[in-house]
């Protein structure tokens, strides 16, 4: 087994248990417990877990680590603020795409029914703006991947589309990672929607800061500002800054 599939495997069990034993892992790969430890040490230089004598939990205050569980309430108060700012970028007759993800979710209730075009592959975004008649859904198809709807087939059209403003989410933000993810479906997708889009907003609560997953979908400089919540530690945000990134506060 690969390495890559050994840390999803592992952040999928600490997902569900809470917590993850070198011993059991080690059985489980078919590696030595030597090779588990290295992999929850670097799986532990991303953020995404706390090492313990003999295994690994996750880290504190955490959320969950792949966005497409769903409902997602933890940093609830914190996802409607960052929703409240980003609607501020929002103008009638916009081109806007909506992302996969919590945030991007909370933006789509809060949307007004106003004359605007939005592009998104989300179900449950789909589900909130049908009801909103001035909307004009735009709804790439394909297969269905848990809530989404993606595919192949459609990522040349998507490419020709003149998006004014993507709404992207993210699993983590790294000064050495950038933006990642751990699926890599939802990595494409992501890139697609980036490369027809000419403002691009990540939103991210601060708990999403200085954790990176297994796939890099986007450097840092490629988004044009980072909305997220007044929480962050203003040391992690200047750090942020200090490398050119445009961090914007709800």
């Amino acid at each position: 087994m690969l390495a890559a599939e050994r840390h999803r495997q592992i952040i999928i069990q600490l997902e569900e248990k809470g917590s993850v034993k070198v011993s059991e892992l080690s059985e489980r790969f078919k590696v030595t417990e030597k090779t588990v430890r290295e992999d929850l040490e670097k799986l532990e230089e991303k953020g995404l877990l706390k090492r313990m004598h003999g295994g690994a939990v996750l880290p504190p205050d955490d959320e969950s680590l792949f966005p497409l569980q769903y409902p997602n309430s933890k940093h609830q108060q914190e996802k409607a603020a960052i929703a409240e700012q980003a609607l501020t970028h929002i103008a009638e007759n916009d081109i806007i795409a909506l992302d996969a993800g919590s945030t991007t979710l909370e933006i789509a209730r809060r949307l007004k029914n106003m004359p605007l075009t939005v592009l998104t592959n989300d179900l449950l975004i789909i589900r909130e703006l049908t009801a909103k008649e001035q909307i004009r859904l735009v709804i790439p198809g394909g297969y269905r991947f848990q809530n989404l709807l993606i595919g192949t087939d459609w990522q040349e059209w998507v490419k020709r589309l003149n998006v004014h403003k993507l709404f992207l989410s993210t699993t983590g933000i790294h000064l050495e990672y950038g933006l990642t993810i751990f699926t890599e479906e939802l990595a494409k997708l992501k890139q697609v929607y980036m490369e027809c889009s000419r403002d691009i907003y990540c939103v991210a609560d601060h708990s999403k800061f200085d954790k990176g997953a297994l796939l890099t979908f986007a450097a840092l400089k490629d988004v044009h500002t980072i909305i997220t919540d007044s929480h962050i530690d203003p040391a992690v945000a200047a750090k942020y800054e200090q490398q050119g990134v445009r961090i914007e506060k709800a």
